[in-house]
């Protein structure tokens, strides 16, 4: 599998509890920061559920 570059771009201030779960479960804790995850069918449910706050970086 290959592996995708997850940024958050936008604040988690009111977004609702699960997104702000799933952040976690992603290991964005602040603005800015970038992790790399294998692009698993999981993974790739995560990012849409939070798409409005997180960025794909190439």
């Amino acid at each position: 599998m290959s592996t995708i570059k997850i940024k958050q771009v936008k604040s988690r201030i009111g977004a609702p509890v699960d997104q702000k779960r799933t952040l976690d479960a992603l290991g964005l804790r602040k603005m800015n920061r970038v992790v790399e995850h294998e692009a698993t069918p999981s993974i790739l449910g995560m990012v849409e559920k939070v798409k409005h706050l997180v960025a794909i970086v190439k």
